[in-house]
């Protein structure tokens, strides 16, 4: 690795139209954007972690909601840099497209390759200021709004090297200055498993909470994190690591009993959840090495269907991980691998990895095969049951079910469907809908748990055949069709109760592990229906929390207020559902998102899934902070 110092600054524009466009740079100016900024500056120290320049990084969110991160890495350059006639680390923070990655020597494998990170939070932010500590001295700089406020300012000796930055986000850009500990929690544990051995510690002064991430196995131990509640069919993960063609391959997997894939990918630590072509490697890897064994050790018999990739990745959760020089995202946003090269150089690495493990481990292998076998049973049984109720109509999209009380608008724009519980909540809701644009499914009958079910169970459950026509999207790997969904918004409305509560569970389970396209497009939401009506003369208020109810008694004048307990949707007159949660002018969705999708899967296996023992670990755990318990 050669010097890192001015030199390795390349510029490449100005820095201008980020506040006019922050949304080409961060996505958006709402909650995602926010956080987006705290990831791209810690970005940059994990990029020179990468480079083995850094194993600490420390952030910390204020109670003003400003951060700070510090690593003690190189220290971003403070010498003049000789085309811009100012010092390195200005440039770096006022101009776009400036910065080391641009320099293969300072930077041989980094995340942040655009060069737009650090300029770009600066440029967003209301301030920021810069302690470098480097050449033997502290250098402090203030920037506002992506302006250099001051001049560079040399301060107090100093032995060691880092960076600390602090900014604070501009409200004139961001709708509210808010975040929040799980998002960021979520990202930075991600970061620690696939940079094994570095020490990142998230300190949020908000809520008072403190942790750290240090994982010194890596993705294996990011397997057996989210493994933690399932029943493993091999005791270790399958573990690959090889440098190949300037390439780190780098992959952990392991079977379970469990029926669905959990395949997280990523490509210089960004994570690409639309996949691409290390994704494609990976898959077309696993399939080819497990069927060869099974052929080369018979262990497929001539009657037995052959093992399609689904049937062999049922049950499966991997990490597959790549670092590369440059890679080629499809879009600003990374979230697809573009680059061909790699998909050839993971297949052969993983296959290899794969098909040395089977051979070592063949009564693993036996039984892994055995689960695939399983699964492809259960496809064809899933095919033979799709075709059978395709036949009966349930699942054309031509033909509604009679349950659903449809709106009379085609355009699934401005249609809504809700969902509810019973024939009760369903008359009330049927009656006091805008029948334009609102369409009412009551739920009648047992849902099915999906998650302890295979998808030929799920097609034989009469309540989800209703769901899944009604909504017109499908169900399944090739039948699933995103443009098919009838309405822009699906709303679960159920009681306020523990069965209202286990039914909400239950269909989110659906949602999440079956039309997950549904809640990463933003259309699955929950309604949240008023808890009491108080009452006093002809004032009237709905409260919506404890806290709401106390507050509205003393607004009332607390003697001889009326207080009505609703348990249920059908203890409202249509009236008072379509005032308190119908109304779009009035009621309150909460939309449903999957921000951490490994937090997310780990919470249904733990809810939903087949061990015992882990629901109850999850139960005493969290008594304590239950508010509404229905007994």
């Amino acid at each position: 690795m050669s010097e890192y110092n001015a030199s390795s600054i390349k510029v490449l524009k100005d820095l201008e139209g980020v506040r006019k466009r922050p949304a080409m740079y961060i996505g958006d100016t709402g909650e995602r954007g926010l956080h987006h900024l705290v990831f791209e500056v810690v970005d940059n120290s994990i990029d020179e972690a990468m480079v083995g320049y850094c194993d600490r990084i420390d952030i910390t969110v204020h109670k003003d909601n400003s951060v700070t991160v510090s690593d003690n890495g190189r220290g971003i350059p403070i010498d003049l840099h000789l085309d811009e006639m100012k010092a390195a680390v200005e440039v770096v923070m006022t101009t776009l497209h400036a910065g080391g990655k641009f320099d293969k020597k300072s930077y041989r494998i980094s995340g942040g390759l655009h060069g737009v990170g650090i300029s770009v939070v600066n440029a967003l932010s209301a301030w920021m200021e810069v302690q470098v500590a480097r050449d033997g001295y502290v250098w402090t700089q203030l920037y506002k709004r992506g302006g250099a406020a001051s001049k560079l300012k040399k301060g107090k000796k100093k032995k060691t090297t880092g960076t600390i930055i602090s900014f604070y986000p501009d409200e004139e850009i961001f709708k509210e200055i808010r975040f929040i500990y799980d998002i960021l929690a979520s990202r930075l544990r991600e970061l620690a498993f696939l940079n094994k051995g570095i020490r990142i510690k998230l300190s949020f002064e908000p809520d008072n909470k403190t942790v750290v991430f240090k994982y010194n196995g890596g993705i294996k131990e990011f397997i057996e994190y989210m493994d933690k509640n399932k029943n493993p069919i091999h005791k270790h993960p399958i573990y690959i690591n090889k440098e190949i063609d300037d390439c780190i391959i780098e992959a952990a997997l392991q079977f379970n009993d469990s029926y669905t894939e959990n395949i997280f990918s990523y490509a210089n630590n960004i994570n690409t959840i639309e996949g691409g072509t290390h994704l494609s490697g990976f898959k077309s890897a696993i399939t080819r090495s497990i069927n060869q064994y099974s052929k080369d050790h018979n262990l497929i018999k001539h009657n037995e269907p052959k093992l399609l990739g689904e049937d062999i990745r049922d049950g499966l959760t991997a990490v597959i991980s790549v670092n590369l020089p440059e890679p080629q995202f499809e879009g600003q946003t990374k979230t697809r691998l573009g680059d061909r090269e790699i998909q050839g150089l993971v297949e052969s690495v993983v296959s290899e990895g794969i098909s040395v493990y089977l051979e070592e481990h063949p009564t693993a292998a036996k039984k892994i095969i055995e689960e695939s076998n399983v699964a492809a049973r259960s496809r064809i049984a899933a095919k033979k049951a799709r075709d059978l109720t395709r036949r009966k109509s349930a699942l054309d999209s031509s033909s509604l079910p009679g349950k659903l009380a449809d709106c009379t608008s085609t355009d699934p724009k401005i249609s809504e469907l809700f969902i509810v519980e019973g024939d009760s909540a369903g008359g009330s809701a049927k009656q006091g809908r805008d029948r334009t644009y609102q369409a009412v499914l009551p739920l009648r009958g047992k849902l099915l748990n999906v998650e302890k079910s295979r998808l030929n169970k799920i097609l034989n459950n009469e309540t989800i055949l209703t769901l899944i026509a009604s909504l017109g999207v499908g169900v399944g790997k090739d039948e699933f069709k995103y443009n098919k969904l009838r309405y822009n918004k699906i709303i679960i409305m159920t009681d306020a109760d523990i069965d209202g509560a286990h039914i909400r569970t239950l269909l989110l389970t659906y949602f999440f592990r079956y039309a997950k396209e549904l809640i990463t497009h933003g259309n699955l939401y929950i309604a949240q229906p008023p808890l009491y009506q108080l009452r006093k003369g002809k004032s009237a208020r709905y409260a919506y929390s404890e806290k709401d109810k106390e507050k509205f008694i003393k607004e009332l004048g607390g003697d001889n207020v009326k207080i009505q307990h609703y348990k249920g949707l059908g203890e409202m007159n249509p009236t008072q559902l379509w005032e308190t949660t119908m109304d779009p002018e009035e009621r309150v969705l909460r939309r449903v998102t999957v921000e951490d999708a490994i937090e997310a899967d780990r919470l249904f296996d733990i809810l939903m899934g087949k061990e015992v023992e882990p629901r109850k670990e999850f139960i005493l755990l969290n008594a304590a902070f239950v508010e509404n318990l229905d007994v």
